[in-house]
């Protein structure tokens, strides 16, 4: 028994060293701007905002604020979102949409009744209701996302609510909207029929056929009201063993292309961790980004099955629009880059995506809001990942673990960022231990010699920022190269963003 222990230790130190060794090899990034994926939609660089706690009452909306405007928006958290470029606000939710009636949240404020509201068990106050909603993406310069409720609500509910907000004048609900203060349409661009009407959490489940039923007559009214509307069907959110969340996507795609622009897909990645929520394993939380990679491919695959049988020439899209990598620290920061990634390096597929919440973008106190972790990786993608996302040739060491195989420690998006003439190279270092030497060779266009490095990056994978003491940080840098080939070292548990100019 003894030397069979012994043995057994041998073979666990010697995959141990294996390992590290295989991590420690010179990896390899290829990079040619002709190899174009598609165009980057700066959709994907979207948000999510539900009242869920204080998700939006306290954090978006506090009038009782020393920081709060005249119409009780946080002036704080205001001036640090603008800053991200969020293009698209998805609102109001999420699992309480399904239960909610937009005509609470219109009106003079002490005549908006309170609700029970059954998703989350709290009492809504209906403070911030259309309106309100409108305002804040007017103020952060987003655009409006409405999602209608597919759950207990109705036909006349879903035409209605659009003609509140997009029709100009001289209807019940329009010179409602004018009469509460709003002359001019909201202009909403995006409504989603329903939200994650598979699952059984959703009040008003429902039926792949019943839900098609509805939502293709929901989405005929509010054609006819508003035509440039674009439309965003409830894709699958049940996943389990079997091949439900692909049926339900391959049946719902079968009766609605040629009707709708997107379908929806949503994925808290970390529901795929061995043992739940409750598996912290770094490793297994830095390879999450390849179950995006599945579901995103899987989709696609049902998309275009979908669109050579019905012979549609009016695409259909992925809008991504619910994720989270986590709410804080350094890996949480590395698995929002790996989604960005994700979808930047699906561009051809993925037009929008919304990061649930907002509010998950900043730290929050009532003394005031400060820069997380999430903040500094979402602004270096939302202001320089943007123009043509491009194929990346990789080369690096891999791990396995209970949920994949031949996980790159390296994961990789690039674009060709014409309007500023640079190409962008984001780079997340899985490892956790070992910096990652690497050798990026630019294999066409001109080059200048000198590039610039944001790196995301602490001492501790726990690290994280509060008020008045900033851990994380975009830490600047340069690095000269020649011969096209640049050669730097990925730190351990780190995003890396190269700005490579053009001549």
């Amino acid at each position: 028994m003894k030397t069979f222990r012994n043995i057994s230790l041998f073979v666990v130190a010697f995959m141990l060293i294996s390992i590290a060794s295989n991590a420690q090899q010179i990896a390899l990034i290829k990079i040619d701007p002709d190899r174009k994926i598609d165009t980057i939609d700066p959709n994907i660089y979207g948000a999510f905002v539900e009242p869920i706690r204080t998700v939006v009452y306290g954090s978006i909306y506090d009038p009782e604020s020393p920081f709060a405007d005249e119409e009780g928006f946080r002036k704080d958290f205001v001036e640090l979102i603008n800053d991200l470029n969020v293009r698209n606000v998805r609102w109001p939710g999420g699992n309480y949409v399904s239960g909610y009636n937009w005509e609470d949240g219109i009106g003079p404020k002490d005549q908006r009744p309170a609700r029970l509201d059954l998703a989350w068990k709290q009492i809504e106050s209906n403070q911030v209701g259309t309106d309100e909603y409108v305002k804040l993406c007017s103020l952060i310069g987003a655009d409006n996302f409405l999602c209608i409720n597919a759950g207990t609500g109705t036909l006349d509910d879903a035409r209605n609510w659009v003609e509140y907000c997009n029709y100009e004048k001289g209807t019940y609900y329009s010179d409602l909207r004018r009469k509460y203060g709003n002359e001019k349409p909201f202009g909403v661009k995006y409504v989603g029929l329903g939200n994650e009407v598979d699952g059984p959490w959703q009040m008003g489940q429902k039926s792949a056929e019943d839900y098609c039923k509805f939502a293709l007559e929901a989405g005929k009214l509010i054609a006819l009201i508003d035509e440039d509307i674009k439309l965003v069907a409830s894709g699958a959110s049940l996943y389990r063993p079997g091949n439900e969340w692909v049926e339900w996507n391959d049946y719902v795609l079968d009766k609605m292309v040629g009707k709708i622009d997107y379908l929806s897909v949503h994925r808290y990645a970390t529901e795929a961790l061995p043992g739940g929520r409750r598996n912290n394993v770094f490793y297994d939380r830095m390879s999450l980004g390849l179950d995006i990679d599945e579901k995103i491919e899987t989709t696609h695959a049902l998309i275009k099955k979908a669109m050579v049988k019905s012979e549609s020439e009016r695409p259909v899209y992925i809008s991504f629009d619910e994720y989270s990598p986590g709410f804080g620290g350094v890996g949480s920061s590395l698995l929002l880059a790996q989604h960005l990634n994700s979808f930047i390096r699906h561009a051809d597929i993925v037009k929008m995506a919304n990061i649930t919440m907002l509010t998950s973008l900043t730290g929050n106190t009532p003394q005031g809001v400060f820069k997380n972790s999430l903040y500094f990786t979402f602004y270096l993608f939302s202001n320089k990942a943007l123009g043509t996302a491009l194929d990346v040739h990789t080369n690096c060491a891999t791990y396995n673990n209970e949920i994949f195989s031949n996980i790159p420690y390296l994961d990789i998006s690039a674009t060709h960022n014409e309007a500023e003439q640079k190409i962008i190279v984001n780079v997340v270092n899985r490892h956790e231990t070992n910096a990652i030497e690497t050798n990026i060779e630019l294999q066409a266009g001109n080059y200048t010699g000198k590039a610039t490095i944001n790196l995301i990056h602490a001492d501790k994978i726990d690290a994280r920022n509060t008020l008045g003491d900033e851990q994380i940080s975009i830490k600047t840098s340069t690095v000269n190269f020649k011969n096209n080939v640049i050669g730097h070292a990925f730190p351990a548990h780190s995003f890396t963003q190269i700005e490579i100019p053009l001549k």
